[in-house]
């Protein structure tokens, strides 16, 4: 089922690589050990890259959150220029790479996402408002893909829809190469249904609606639109009480099957998830089971029950 890799990138300190300005780095034993292996590393160091040495001077973003400059914090050397340049060049590149997205390395002024330092020109305390020169140009040109920033993926709800859209953008990119015609789109958007609807029914009616009108209009327009949508819906938090409302959806299918204990153990549990005393994996598990006892097609396809590889038990924790 995960069978071809997942192109992410990532900023190169945090697979060990000894690229900071102090000659170290900064491995993420998650993102390398245990994500690494769905995942094919595209690392990116910006400051390395655009031909600074290791180790170098620190740099700082100075000025205004709109427009910082890059600059080095003792001999005050403006890099922000070269920075600009290189990013161009290199984001033109990463282009044609088809990246899933993003991991940047958090608190640099070169790609940090967010929350970055950024000094007044004439001195003073520092706020957190900056974002880093290469991150702020990458998420510019591609506004649409994941991007997560190493610390942030700490929390268990943010690092289990991070990754649950990364490979949501895998299966879209997959659709794409395929040429794909009207219904593989409606088959896409099938077995993921359940899916939108555990972050957004608002976004879930509308894309609906695309679907069931999209013959009218040309396949680029359309899967265009879809994609924005998608994206969209999936930056919504999945909260507990919307988990609960799929969950209890995903029962009504099973009304002919279940005797009236199991259905109040699965209404049971699935309420005690909403209450916070379980987590995720617990109703989704037995859900799992229910689906692969009396073997219902529709379910055993959503992407809902199964949106990203068990062993990184990312709904253990959310």
């Amino acid at each position: 089922m995960y069978s071809e890799k997942i192109r992410l990138g990532i900023s190169s300190c945090l697979l060990g690589n000894k690229v900071r300005y102090d000659g170290q780095h900064k491995y993420d034993s998650w993102l390398v050990e245990q994500l690494g292996l769905y995942v094919e590393y595209v690392p990116v160091c910006p400051e390395v890259e655009c031909g600074l040495p290791v180790p170098r001077e620190a740099m700082r973003l100075v000025g205004s959150a709109e427009n910082p400059k890059l600059i080095t914090i003792n001999t005050k050397i403006d890099h922000t220029d070269r920075m600009k340049n290189y990013s161009e060049a290199r984001i033109e590149k990463l282009a044609r790479e088809q990246l899933c997205g993003f991991v940047f390395k958090s608190k640099s002024p070169s790609s940090g996402m967010e929350r970055v330092k950024i000094y007044p020109e004439k001195g003073g305390a520092a706020s957190k408002t900056g974002v880093g020169l290469f991150a702020r140009e990458f998420m510019n040109t591609f506004p649409l893909l994941p991007v997560e920033e190493e610390g942030r993926l700490h929390d268990p709800t943010i690092r289990e829809n991070f990754i649950e859209r990364i490979f949501i953008v895998q299966r879209w990119y997959q659709l794409l190469n395929s040429t794909p015609k009207l219904k593989d789109l409606i088959q896409f958007h099938t077995r993921h249904k359940l899916l939108i609807m555990a972050h957004s029914n608002e976004h879930y009616r509308l894309m609906g609606k695309l679907v069931a009108t999209a013959s009218g209009y040309p396949p680029e327009v359309v899967q265009k639109q879809y994609f924005e949508l998608l994206i969209s819906a999936l930056k919504r938090t999945a909260t507990r009480r919307k988990h609960q409302n799929v969950m209890l959806h995903i029962l009504g299918y099973f009304k002919q099957d279940l005797s009236a204990e199991e259905k109040a153990e699965l209404i049971n549990i699935i309420e005690k998830y909403k209450e916070e005393h379980y987590p995720l994996i617990v109703p989704i598990t037995l859900l799992n089971h229910y689906v692969s006892k009396y073997k219902k097609p529709y379910l055993e396809e959503q992407y809902y029950l199964n949106p990203h590889p068990m062993e990184l038990n990312l709904r253990n924790h959310v």
